[in-house]
């Protein structure tokens, strides 16, 4: 697949690293020179300095025969040109734009991104979509990750295991015998800084993180499984009013499930616009890293503090801060990956990267055959997938064990019909089925052929 990828910040040189291991033919234009030099010295990809709106930009990073363009710039406006430029003048099948501004995505102006206005396919907001994550984990205390599947019916969480994790050095194919009623299926483990895609005859130790499936019926059983029983978080102070801090605290306001947030905002200015978006929510003006503030947010009965602001170095030190002052669970927006090792010493509890989540949501739109829908584990060492098992497909009829899944799948559970399977060696895949599974970068590929869709199918 010829790829196109505007923009070679966090998000780009991200993408063009991962689609280009894959054998995909990748271009990568931006404006800065540093970020271009940076890209061919560290990556197989073609890549010049160049304003990706421009036609001749367009031309010279062969957008005449390119499957897709990706314009992940810092510009919304640059992005939403460079689409239009790719659609009218070279026919580009398929165009995602990262759009930061809110005031684009008013619903008031859905019109303005159809077809015969701005002609872009798939529009991605970073912010929108990290507040949902982290939304997501706030409704499951001790996950440092939670990703809804399959209608939300069956989820993959992300936990870490301590030498309390009861289940701890068992073998995994013990786990069945051990919880015969619970639905549940290790599908990858992060150790140091290997992700394992485990067997059957793997266990898991004291510092793993481990990615488990389960029935969303059945979660609370699983997390007492991994020694969770940590009632829901209900206070919350968020650091940061910009538009994650304000589109999180509007869904908890609109859930009205019991939830109270505040949120702090250096700003005066913003924090007034704030106190207008959000009639319910105490909007507090302050420094975040000033005890003083921290005591009028009342953060020592806070159970979890969400620090967003746009410095990875304030939103360490203010998690840091109010863990401190005895917050139970603090979740913490963090850009530069090289923070990450250090921040799980400190005892963050759940680090949220923007780039991670929007390469994730970008992917789903890449992989091609019957997926449904993708999420990128760890820097993309690992995807989980949902797809769908047509007819033509080479696994269908067959048993797991018999239908030839490449070294570095597991299959973690079947949803077929209103029935949700966690399978077993036997189980035996039927059209229509829909599987998640947890595959290695090296296989995905391979994962891709095996939900391809066939002539025969039409």
């Amino acid at each position: 697949m010829k790829v196109i990828i505007c923009g070679a910040g966090q998000v780009g040189f991200h993408l063009a690293r991962y689609l280009s291991a894959e054998d995909n033919d990748i271009t990568v234009v931006d404006q800065s020179p540093e970020l271009i030099g940076k890209i061919n010295d560290q990556l197989d990809v073609q890549a010049f300095v160049g304003h990706a709106a421009h036609p001749h930009t367009l031309e010279r990073a062969g957008a005449e025969d390119a499957d897709m363009l990706i314009a992940v710039t810092f510009t919304d406006e640059v992005n939403m040109t460079a689409c239009q430029v790719a659609h009218s003048l070279f026919n580009v099948p398929t165009k995602i734009a990262r759009i930061r501004q809110q005031n684009y995505l008013d619903p008031l102006w859905g019109n303005l991104f159809s077809k015969d206005n701005l002609p872009i396919d798939v529009i991605i907001s970073p912010e929108i979509e990290v507040a949902r994550a982290i939304n997501r984990r706030l409704h499951v205390p001790g996950a440092f990750d939670m990703i809804p599947m399959a209608d939300d019916r069956v989820r993959v969480i992300g936990v870490r295991c301590t030498e309390d994790t009861p289940i701890i050095n068992t073998p995994l194919r013990q786990l069945t015998s051990l919880f015969p009623d619970l639905s549940i299926r290790v599908i990858a483990i992060r150790r140091d800084t290997k992700m394992i895609i485990p067997t059957s005859n793997d266990q898991m130790f004291a510092g793993d993180e481990v990615y488990f499936v389960t029935e969303t019926a059945h979660l609370s059983r699983a997390m007492s499984a991994f020694g969770h029983e940590e009632k829901e978080t209900r206070r919350i102070v968020i650091i940061g009013g910009g538009n994650i801090g304000t589109y999180l605290a509007k869904e908890l306001e609109e859930a009205n499930d019991g939830y109270s947030a505040r949120i702090i905002e250096y700003s005066p200015e913003r924090a007034r616009e704030v106190a207008e978006i959000l009639p319910t929510t105490s909007v507090i003006r302050g420094d975040a890293l000033d005890s003083e503030i921290l005591e009028e947010a009342n953060i020592s009965r806070a159970e979890a503090v969400v620090a967003v602001t746009d410095q990875d170095e304030t939103n360490i030190l203010s998690s840091l801060l109010a863990k401190r002052q005895g917050v139970e669970r603090a979740i913490t927006l963090v850009n530069k990956a090289n923070y990450n090792q250090l921040i799980n010493n400190l005892g963050i509890d759940v680090v949220v990267s923007p780039r991670e989540i929007t390469a994730s949501t970008i992917l789903q739109h890449v992989r091609r055959g019957r997926i449904r829908a993708v999420h990128s584990l760890r820097d993309a060492e690992a995807e989980v997938i949902e797809a769908e098992a047509l007819a033509t497909s080479q696994l269908v009829g067959k048993a797991i064990r018999d239908a030839k899944i490449p070294k570095g799948v597991v299959v973690g559970a079947i949803v077929r019909g209103e029935e949700i399977i966690i399978p077993r060696a036997g189980t035996i895949i039927e059209e229509n089925d829909i599987i998640i599974l947890c595959a290695s970068s090296e296989v995905v590929r391979k994962v891709e052929k095996l939900f391809a869709v066939r002539l025969e199918y039409f």
